[in-house]
């Protein structure tokens, strides 16, 4: 029989969650209960909020007495998120579950994020409906909208508890069967000018026995694929698309955040690694774009993305950062140059055609990364040439037959 952790207030919201634990348990299930309130709970608890501000390294009963609700949320988001893996680790539980406002959805989505990606998370909010990438980040949270708000039984919130009940019970108990035979896995990463290179790629490693993750350099596609090469999903990395520094660097609005480049160094597994769409920083329609960049050269993907091409100084700077993020890999690293243009519109008679960008971010990447701990590969290839994307592929394949 499977476990569900109910993960909630149970002292604010006792008879919501006392509900949902009987719903959970009429459809065959056990569950397991987590007290991430400040209070005393309306019914007892498997894990007590003591345990859970503990984790944190706080005192539940200190903050109590302050009755400072920013703390209570921080010490026990802090303490769900360090003790659900734990308990996940141990084995109590198969798939977890909560409900809650902002703050509830605040305190539970840390810990269900911290959770290995399958493992079914349910979380019935009332944000569901809004924006939700500061809940859910990188993880496969469901986000089911409360609808009311969750206080209280009504004749609304109790048909969602019960759905949500029953998708969780669901998850649990149905897990999908092997797509086929299991293969190494490698992560991938494309943007529209680099589509080709990565396809042809793609085919050429699958045609060899691999299965290949893709991942759109959108910021949270770069941020996802790190998360699985930090879960140890991923046995190899074509990192061709490396476009998210140019906005984490210039302002655009595709960054992956500060510490895109180094999960795979960090976790030593292969990975061959491109300037792809180093020539641009993303923004929205025209008229988002900031008023200091006036002037600058831009291309129109379309009406809703506004391309600008990255100028000598930011590919220099970003030259640096790439080679001290390559320089700190602990496993095989290849840097493959593609002098002939780093995107489809980095080509002659393109609108970001730029050969003094291009040669200054090579040259900066030449003098910059650590010959002992990356190999460099130079080719007069734009990044869509076959030759190009097929040799990138094959060296990943020598990568991995070393290791």
């Amino acid at each position: 029989m499977k476990t569900i952790a109910i993960l909630g207030t149970f002292d604010s919201k006792g008879a919501e969650f006392a509900y949902l634990k009987d719903l959970i348990e009429g459809l065959g299930a056990k569950t397991f209960t987590i007290h991430s309130g400040v209070f005393e709970p309306q019914f007892t608890p498997d894990v007590s909020n003591a345990e859970v501000a503990a984790a944190a390294g706080y005192d539940i009963g200190e903050i109590a007495a302050k009755k400072d609700r920013a703390l209570g949320t921080e010490a026990l988001s802090k303490g769900t998120a360090a003790i659900v893996p734990k308990l996940y680790k141990e084995g109590k539980f198969d798939g977890i579950i909560s409900l809650g406002g902002s703050g509830g959805t605040s305190l539970a989505t840390p810990a269900m994020r911290a959770l290995p990606v399958g493992v079914p998370k349910v979380m019935v909010s009332t944000v569901a409906s809004g924006n939700t990438s500061q809940y859910v980040g990188t993880s496969d949270i469901v986000m089911i909208p409360s609808v009311v708000d969750v206080a209280g039984l009504n004749s609304i919130s109790t048909r969602i508890f019960g759905n949500a009940a029953a998708a969780i019970v669901g998850m649990v108990n149905h897990e999908p069967k092997p797509a086929g035979e299991k293969k190494p896995l490698i992560a991938a990463t494309m943007f529209g000018v680099t589509t080709p290179c990565v396809t042809m790629a793609k085919e050429y490693l699958e045609a060899r026995g691999y299965e290949v993750l893709v991942f759109h350099a959108t910021g949270t596609g770069g941020q996802s694929m790190e998360d699985l090469i930090k879960g140890g999903f991923i046995e190899g990395v074509l990192d061709l698309t490396t476009t998210e520094w140019c906005d984490e660097l210039v302002g655009g609005v595709l960054n992956a955040g500060p510490e895109r480049l180094e999960a795979a160094g960090k976790a030593g597994i292969p990975q061959v690694v491109s300037v792809g769409a180093l020539d641009m920083v993303n923004f929205g329609p025209p008229d988002t774009v900031p008023e200091k960049f006036n002037g600058r050269n831009f291309y129109q993907h379309n009406p809703m993305v506004t391309l600008m091409r990255t100028t000598v100084e930011e590919n220099r700077q970003l030259g640096e950062i790439i080679a001290g993020k390559l320089n700190m890999a602990t496993g095989k690293t290849a840097l493959f140059l593609p002098l002939g243009g780093v995107s489809m519109i980095d080509a002659p008679g393109q609108a970001f055609y730029g050969p003094e960008e291009d040669a200054v971010l090579f040259d900066t990447l030449r003098k910059g990364i650590d010959p002992k701990v990356v190999e460099l590969v130079e080719m007069n290839n734009n990044i869509n040439d076959q030759a190009f994307a097929e040799a990138a592929a094959q060296k990943l394949i020598d990568l991995l037959n070393q290791k």
